[in-house]
């Protein structure tokens, strides 16, 4: 079946960004349509808008031209698997919070049924106004917030209410398309680990890893989006603002840090996707050590395992899952991971193969077979590492 997403674009500068979700989305296959205000066409052209969607852009002009022998705003309601509304104006704003419908956009948006991400974006002042129209507009669990972020603005303020960044916007489309707007991780406090560690020999050296930390970075905006209270601590070069963060480098700054949060917040899920170091020299300078005194054998030491400590500490109702980034076949993989499952007391584990360029570390794409402590296995297809993540939280969700 194809992805279809109808895409609402209301009267503001940020207009022009909508352009880069456009694309790409148009691109991958998903089928696009768009609905622009009056307003919006002050910014950006419907033809524009047609030429990359692949498909026609709406605005009043044609609201009784009907399509397929019907009215077009129950056409389009009807043909939408996800509405995203971006820029959201504060006019618009307060049209869907009284239900007014008075253009082709908001009366589709009353006959649709499909789930609604809106995106605002206004001038810090503006926004600080009508909190209380966002906060009303919220409590309709059709509504998914994409909130605005930090930054310079059109009109050179510098605050809140700029729309998110088209990447940000994309994942969002993404994950709602593939959960259907579902909440089913509300309420719950998830932990998760991202990125390499990085063992030092000095300032300027340091023993590590290829992993950038996309996949833990993944699972954490996938449950972020599924609307869980997530914390991640990482040792890739991120921040997200809309959940805890917590930049560490070191093996031993990050076992310290979700050590903290794991015994602090009780996370009801815990999932370990950093790529933690397995040695680190013995010996630390705090200076540069020169080239001509650096060591030919290098003395090294286990870095302790921060799994299994996790493990020791947690409480009946937490659940702990790990990764095992491996190489190999498939089946010595996956016996790998068995061990690993049963030797640190897991609730589950994802095996992923990391010699392979669409799978390996910093690739766009990922593949796992999850494997439960009951047994329970499920091998995934290579996709997205967010696909891969929401796959992982549905197999939690069914199996642990």
């Amino acid at each position: 079946m194809p992805k279809r997403i109808l895409i609402g674009v209301t009267g503001g500068i940020a207009a022009y960004k909508v352009c880069e979700v456009i694309s790409p989305l148009a691109k991958n296959g998903i089928e696009v349509r768009v609905i622009l205000t009056e307003s919006a066409e002050a910014f950006v052209s419907s033809l524009t808008f047609a030429t990359l969607s692949r498909s026609a852009a709406y605005s009043d002009r044609h609201f009784w031209q009907p399509t397929n022998g019907r009215p077009l705003h129950i056409e389009l309601a009807d043909w939408a698997d996800v509405f995203l509304i971006a820029p959201l104006s504060a006019n618009t704003l307060a049209k869907l919070v009284w239900g007014l419908a008075d253009n082709l956009l908001t009366n589709t948006v009353l006959a649709s049924r499909c789930p609604i991400l809106v995106a605002p974006a206004m001038n810090t002042t503006m926004w600080e106004s009508v909190q209380s129209n966002w906060q009303k507009l919220l409590t309709n669990p059709r509504y998914i917030a994409i909130a605005p972020s930090s930054g310079i603005l059109a009109c050179d303020a510098v605050g809140n209410g700029r729309m998110a960044e088209p990447e940000v916007i994309l994942n969002y489309v993404e994950s709602v398309l593939w959960t259907k707007g579902k909440q089913d991780l509300l309420g719950k406090n998830i932990l998760v680990s991202a990125g390499g560690t990085r063992e030092f020999l000095d300032p300027v050296r340091y023993i590590g890893n290829p992993s950038t930390g996309k996949q833990g970075i993944a699972i954490a905006e996938a449950a972020h989006h599924r609307g869980a209270k997530v914390t991640i601590v990482t040792a890739a070069n991120y921040g997200n603002p809309e959940f805890k963060t917590i930049s560490v480098q070191t093996s031993a700054q990050m076992h310290s840090q979700l050590l903290a949060e794991f015994t602090n917040i009780q996370p009801t899920l815990t999932i370990m996707a950093a790529a933690v170091g397995d040695v680190r020299s013995k010996n630390y300078s705090d200076r540069k050590i020169p080239k001509s005194q650096l060591p030919e054998q290098l003395e090294l030491e286990p870095i302790p395992d921060i799994l299994q400590d996790l493990s020791r500490h947690k409480q009946p109702h937490q659940k702990l899952i790990g990764f095992a980034a491996q190489t190999g076949t498939d089946s010595e993989i996956i016996n790998v991971a068995q061990l690993k499952l049963q030797s640190k007391n897991l609730d589950a584990i994802a095996a992923n193969q990391v010699s392979s360029a669409q799978t390996g570390f910093g690739s766009s794409t990922n593949q796992a077979t999850f494997i439960s402590k009951n047994g329970a296995t499920v091998i995934t297809p290579i996709c997205s590492k967010l696909e891969l993540a929401h796959r992982l939280f549905d197999f939690i969700l069914l199996y642990i």
